[in-house]
């Protein structure tokens, strides 16, 4: 996907028609706050090209983000700890609501960079909201 911040709203409703295709309707408002979540940090805090990835296994559903920066991402704070911030909550929203994260360098073709993912189970309740 090119670097533009609409890149997140087009992941967005692309997961959301693929899911909802596939039956996964249960899972579509959690798993596309993760993905927004996933690629709009690789939009915002990266120079380059991102791809979003998603795939299904058996009641597992697999979403992740590449970017062109091979840093780590900066270790997610405890989402009670944050609900009053503007910024910093992303990774914090998807260790609260997936089932599993984690991120792993990358490197393909001479280029270096990360893969963040995460995964959710198709028993997955919603997330709360804040309040």
């Amino acid at each position: 996907m090119p670097h533009d911040p609409r890149s997140v709203t087009v992941c967005r409703r692309t997961l959301r028609l693929i899911l909802t295709m596939h039956g996964l309707i249960g899972l579509v408002d959690t798993a596309e706050l993760l993905a927004t979540e996933l690629v709009g940090n690789a939009v915002r805090h990266t120079e380059g090209p991102a791809a979003l990835r998603v795939s299904w296994a058996p009641s597992v559903l697999r979403i992740g983000a590449w970017d062109a920066n091979p840093e780590p991402p900066e270790p997610p704070n405890e989402l009670t700890a944050i609900t009053d911030l503007e910024e910093g909550r992303g990774l914090a929203l998807v260790k609260a609501c997936a089932d599993l994260w984690g991120w792993q360098p990358l490197s393909r073709n001479g280029h270096r960079g990360k893969y963040v993912r995460c995964e959710l189970g198709r028993s997955t309740p919603p997330p709360t909201p804040f309040r």
